[in-house]
């Protein structure tokens, strides 16, 4: 029963966190085409900033990830929670003050320092969270629900964003912020237990944490038991030799996150500088796509995970993440097709969930942190490539100066990136399972 709590109370602060980053985001295009290149729908600049943003963050969080989530399975998730919540508040503030160029360069530094913890982490930790506290058989489910509930935050926060003004949505997203703070160092328990207590080793300790976790002698499963120390690219590398299919789905993590970063950058200023989309189109563009995702996550996932299994899931959910990239570049022509292309969200938005599953299924129950670290350093990894490689096709492609005319030259690259994971992700096979009971480890006590 706690543990049912702790989830309910984890989904609530997740949808908070959600809401205040999701928000801002149709009228961040507007913001910065507005500070750096007033009165006009195609700027090279914002294009190549928003690029090299994204590299830098990539590279931190590249960094940063493995070591978030080794800290969390010694530490507890709540207290590496608490980072990024409270670092998430200070760019927005910003923003909530002031627009203008000046505030707009401010923002973007320490939007760009702060991202390099935040980005990522907070998706870490939950589903570090939520493997701590639910059997193998029911995570794939659960991980759907937290997707799901991610969905609904950016539903609900591009509707709101449609009905406040520019100053107004970052003064709300400031104020949601500091509450979804508050409200997990209040109500949100920490999942990380000994076998006969809770974790009571701070953080800044020099003692070490009072975890237990026992290394089984024989398991069939082959999970893997790591990291004594903190991670280190030797430990990253062992760790993706142990286990052939968490090394498969970290290919597939990889060339997914480079195709979704890729047509995320590319897609708003191609809508901008092709059909003059402002705040509200993208509003309403994106809450398509969060409605659709959201039914298909709350409701459609957990009945088709355990029917299909998570492997035939994700591929299900690459192979429209494809059709949908693939249905984006001829748009030019007709200006509702990018409407029609995000109602596709209804099946590929599985892919990511799947993907987490089946890394979680490959390590000890006191891995957690550490394994979805690494796959978000992987993530993080195409989080700087993806920049490098589609910020100037973006850029040339939508300039007077493109070879040829095809102004979604590069939305229709990151279609073959997304088709490279498709193709990896065939290739995974469902690991053996074992019964709960014989899983020992620092959570003995699952929900059931």
């Amino acid at each position: 029963m706690e543990k049912t709590f702790g989830l309910s109370h984890l989904f609530m602060t997740i949808f908070l966190h959600h809401f205040s980053t999701f928000m801002v985001i149709p009228a961040i295009t507007d913001v910065t085409m507005t500070a750096l290149c007033p009165g006009r729908d195609e700027c090279s600049l914002a294009i190549y900033l928003t690029g090299f943003q994204q590299a830098i963050t990539g590279v931190g969080t590249l960094v940063m990830m493995p070591l978030v989530g080794n800290l969390s399975d010694k530490y507890g998730r709540k207290a590496l929670l608490t980072v990024p919540f409270c670092l998430t508040i200070f760019p927005l503030a910003i923003l909530a003050y002031s627009r203008t160029t000046g505030f707009f360069y401010a923002y973007y530094i320490l939007r760009t320092l702060t991202a390099m913890v935040c980005e990522g982490s907070v998706h870490c930790l939950s589903l570090a969270y939520v493997a701590d506290n639910v059997p193998e058989g029911r995570r794939a489910s659960v991980f759907g629900i937290l997707a799901g509930i991610g969905s609904c935050a950016f539903v609900c926060g591009n509707i709101s964003t449609r009905f406040l003004t520019t100053s107004s949505t970052f003064q709300v997203a400031t104020s949601v912020a500091i509450v979804a703070a508050l409200y997990m160092r209040i109500l949100l328990p920490d999942s990380i237990r000994s076998d006969h207590e809770r974790l009571k080793t701070p953080i800044l300790s020099k003692g070490k944490a009072a975890i237990s976790c026992p290394v089984e002698e024989k398991d069939s499963t082959n999970k893997v038991q790591l990291f004594q120390g903190l991670p280190s690219i030797q430990d990253a590398v062992f760790l993706l030799k142990s286990s052939t299919i968490f090394s498969q789905a970290a290919v597939v993590a990889f060339f997914s996150n480079l195709a979704d970063l890729g047509l995320h950058a590319s897609t708003l200023y191609y809508l901008k500088a092709k059909f003059h989309f402002n705040k509200n189109q993208f509003a309403d563009l994106m809450v398509i796509s969060g409605i659709a995702g959201a039914i298909s996550q709350l409701l459609l996932m957990p009945i088709l995970a355990p029917v299909l299994g998570e492997e035939r899931l994700l591929s299900i959910g690459l192979l429209f993440n494809c059709a949908h990239v693939c249905s984006l570049p001829p748009s030019h022509l007709q200006k509702n097709v990018p409407y029609a292309a995000a109602v596709f969200s209804v099946l590929f938005v599985f892919s990511q969930p799947c993907m987490r599953t089946i890394v979680s299924k490959q390590v000890g129950p006191c891995e957690q942190g550490k394994a979805q670290g690494c796959i978000s350093g992987i993530c993080s990894l195409a989080g700087i490539i993806s920049p490098l490689a589609f910020s100037p096709l973006t850029a040339l492609f939508l300039s007077e100066r493109a070879p040829f005319n095809f102004p979604g030259f590069s939305i229709m690259c990151t279609g073959f990136v997304s088709m490279i994971a498709f193709i990896q992700s065939i290739m995974i096979r469902a690991a053996p399972r074992i019964p709960l009971e014989r899983v020992s480890g620092c959570n003995t006590d699952a929900l059931a």
